[in-house]
Order: structure tokens, then sequence, then C-alpha cells
């Protein structure tokens, strides 16, 4: 579905408005596009959010508390996420058990939340923020991928204010990803952000025009 990065928008066969999703490393800021894209109009569905809400959810936990012990439980009765993270991150069986359970709900809740976007009129785009749009094959639900490019300092010095990770941590994680550099030739679009969120707005809100100018 996608025809590269010097193509305007992909072919329109989703619905009435544009499907955007949003590509980038680990630390890119991803989000902080959204809210932008969000500012202006459109809906976001937050893959990170739809996980956490999943991971409240009294039968999942009650099933990883079966898999995995008292240990996928914090202080406050709720999963972990770090602890869990921390279960299946270098165990694939584990990772593929977690996902098994997980993602259904996920994508059920997915598409709930983009055809009532889609059918609400105030709504201008919908916006596909999640980790892995590329790696889950949520590109083809698109209408345009936007590539979040920033730097590698630059993330790695944010990650590290941020989370706490070092360099090596930053490559570690994303070996179990996509090359970004075959992320950024996929993307419609590419917006910078090396600089602060001002600039970062002036490059959202131009690629923005241009997606919804080419939808209409």
């Amino acid at each position: 579905m996608c025809y590269g990065s010097n193509e305007l928008s992909r072919v329109h066969a989703k619905g009435n408005k544009p499907i955007i999703g949003l590509a980038g490393g680990i630390g890119s800021g991803k989000t902080s596009v959204a809210r932008i894209l969000e500012s202006l109009g459109a809906a976001v569905v937050d893959s990170d959010r739809l996980s956490h809400e999943q991971l409240g959810d009294p039968e999942v936990i009650a099933t990883l508390h079966k898999w995995w012990g008292e240990s996928i439980r914090g202080p406050d009765g709720k999963v972990d996420r770090e602890a869990v993270a921390a279960i299946v991150f270098d165990d694939p069986a584990a990772l593929a058990r977690l996902q098994n359970l997980l993602y259904p709900r996920i994508k059920k809740r997915r598409e709930e939340l983009m055809a009532a976007y889609t059918a609400d009129a105030n709504v201008r785009a919908v916006v596909l923020d999640t980790p892995k749009l590329y790696e889950a094959g949520l590109d083809e639900l698109c209408d345009a991928v936007i590539f979040v490019d920033v730097d590698n300092d630059v993330r790695a010095e944010r990650l590290a204010e941020s989370r706490g990770w070092s360099a090596s941590e930053l490559a570690r994680r994303e070996k179990l990803l996509n090359p970004l550099d075959r992320k950024r030739i996929s993307a419609d679009h590419v917006v910078k952000n090396n600089s602060d969120i001002d600039d970062l707005r002036s490059e959202v809100e131009r690629v923005f025009s241009a997606i919804s100018a080419s939808f209409s």
C-alpha cells in the first residue's frame, strides 16, 4: 500500500477522512506529534493507552497472576508493567504468550474507536499512535504514514533523562524492531524533531495540511 516517501498519499480506500499512522524510533516524539495532530482536529488511537486499559482488566490480571505469580502485581494490586516487561523481554515464548492474550483485545478496541471516530463529523482525521506500526502491519490501515525523525544522539539524551536508559539499552531494545532507515523510506512524510516544540508543530501543521489537501 505504501508508495514511498515522495508520494503524496496512499489510495483513499478507508473512508471519508484520512487515517494517519505514526512511525519513528523509541524516544522520537511520536506522542508529541499525536498531541499536535489532536489539537488540529484529529482523534488519536493510542496503543499504549489501550494496553494500559487491558492490563487493568480483572480477567487479564487474573491470567497473568496465574502464569507468573504475585511478582506481576504492584503494591496497589495493579499489574506492574516493568515486572511483566522483565519477564518477557528475553523470553520469546513468554512474550508470544502475552501478545496472544493482549493483542486480540487491543485490536477489538482499536477497531471500535476507529469506527466511532470515522463516523464523527467533528473529527478531521484518525491517528494511530503505536510503537510497532510497521511490525504489526498497521500501516496497511493508513492513508498516510508520518515518520518522526530524530538524530540518534538527541534520542539517546532524551531517553537518558526521561527513562534512565543508556545508549546500549536503547540499541538493545531497537534490535527487536524494524530498522529505522526502512521505516523512514516507507513513510509518506517525514517531520524532524531535533529542536523545540514550536518547530515540531510547524512541521506537523505543514504535513497535516498536505495530507488533508490530498484527501479532499
